[in-house]
């Protein structure tokens, strides 16, 4: 039986069809990515715990260390009057191509992915609105009134890469409309994730600054709706909308997301303008102005999105977000601070919020939904397989470490909140592949999808 399924999935995938093309090839590729990337986060974070831990006090002292960006006598770059520690640079900096990526794949899905179909978009947006209710909840009553009551934010976030890397490895035992469902639930928990950010977690807001980055996304849209296609020309605009959100006090990363949502996400021209190309490629005599002409025409039938995360995603998952992992999941592990871990509220409304909330959330929206009939189960896949989901959810990692950063900054209740983070998305990473593995071998008890109304 699975060889006939292997089979069967290497021939869907390798096809021409526009399901093959559109969905199952770029997942493929997804699936290859996000799996190796996640293999690194854990060195990554491994190595910081060890640096942290084994060097003294290096590892502190060298995220802290200053790095000053100086023109002249002006400074441009400042933190509460100094310059942006190593740390910052990462979180504010670097993290922006992290999250414009995140926009483009947003962008992407609700125009011709899967977020563009509401009857396939509803049940997961719905599961990735519970899986922010419920763990955000839960964290809510364990820390109410206490000094780390702020930080309800962080088990709301799911980490893709390592949930899609959790997939990945059960094969052929997690139907393929069950990783569709965990990939846009995942783009769906990011929207609710940067709002969260946006809405509760930036300071000292300015006007004058955030007004300067809405009108250089404004110029960026009338640029995009003029038909210019220069990419430097919107990469010299962006540096000055990246430079106005940071001034302004909404968290610079919002500026990525925002970037990257108005990005073309439809070629600008189709692939019927490819025809005769081949003619012209294979003539006697080639002209210059003519490869030119064919060569972007060719390039052009690929839209921005598709071309820019193809381009930087690489760069963000191979590197970026392994170094992020390196400068924040870096914890002292010592008997002090896991005796303060094991009683903080702060540690225990992480675990319970990612560990618990999250498929209880997943899976308790996802029933609510389907019984009133505002979505629909996916084919081949079974109520208890969405809890699994759920659990796989639960591995928080990146973004939720990114949010502790935000949301505390007492570093022991930073330091609580990582230990949380650490030990919970472990522990949904193991118990989301057993729950599903041990799922995967059985089928569904109906194989007619129930039908949403709209």
């Amino acid at each position: 039986m699975s060889g006939n399924l292997s089979v069967r999935n290497e021939a869907f995938t390798g096809g021409e069809s526009r399901l093959a093309r559109q969905v199952a090839q770029p997942l493929a590729r997804f699936l290859h990515q996000e799996t190796s990337s996640s293999i690194l986060l854990i060195i990554a974070a491994a190595a910081a715990l060890i640096w942290a831990n084994f060097g003294g006090d290096s590892y502190s002292n060298f995220w802290n260390s200053t790095v000053e960006l100086a023109i002249g006598s002006w400074h441009p770059l400042t933190h509460e009057g100094h310059g942006l520690s190593l740390g910052l640079w990462v979180n504010d900096v670097l993290m922006v191509l992290f999250f414009f990526v995140v926009g483009l794949e947003i962008k992407h899905e609700a125009v011709v992915g899967e977020l563009s179909d509401p009857r396939v978009a509803a049940l997961p947006i719905i599961a990735a609105f519970g899986g922010m209710v419920v763990p955000a909840l839960i964290y809510t009553i364990l820390n109410a009134g206490g000094s780390g009551s702020g930080g309800w934010g962080v088990p709301v976030a799911t980490d893709i890469a390592f949930a899609v890397g959790v997939l990945a490895l059960l094969g052929n035992r997690a139907p393929q409309r069950l990783k569709i469902f965990l990939l846009t639930l995942a783009i769906a928990d990011d929207i609710l994730a940067i709002a969260v950010i946006a809405v509760f977690y930036s300071s000292g807001f300015g006007v004058l600054w955030f007004g300067a980055a809405l009108g250089g996304l404004a110029l960026m849209y009338v640029l995009r709706r003029s038909r210019v296609w220069y990419i430097p020309v919107y990469a010299i605009i962006g540096a000055g909308v990246w430079y106005a959100t940071f001034r302004s006090g909404i968290h610079a990363t919002i500026a990525g997301v925002a970037m990257g949502l108005l990005a073309p996400a439809k070629p600008l021209i189709g692939e019927p303008a490819l025809a005769g190309l081949q003619d012209i490629l294979t003539g006697d005599e080639l002209e210059p102005a003519a490869v030119r002409d064919a060569t972007w025409r060719a390039k052009e039938t690929v839209p921005v999105t598709v071309r820019l995360s193809s381009l930087l995603s690489p760069w963000t998952s191979f590197l970026i977000v392994p170094i992020f992992a390196l400068s924040n999941a870096g914890v002292k592990l010592s008997s002090s601070a896991l005796s303060d871990a094991v009683g903080s509220p702060v540690t225990w409304g992480v675990i319970a919020g990612l560990v618990i909330g999250k498929p209880i959330g997943v899976a308790l929206f996802s029933f609510v939904g389907i019984k009133f009939k505002v979505a629909s189960m996916p084919p081949d896949t079974t109520l208890a397989q969405i809890f699994g989901v759920g659990a796989v959810a639960g591995i928080g990692f990146t973004v939720a470490l990114f949010v502790a950063g935000l949301a505390f900054d007492d570093k022991a209740l930073a330091d609580q909140a990582t230990i949380g983070i650490l030990a919970a998305s472990a522990f949904a990473a193991v118990a989301g592949f057993l729950l599903l593995w041990v799922l995967g071998g059985r089928p569904p008890k109906t194989t007619e999808p129930e039908t949403a109304t709209h």
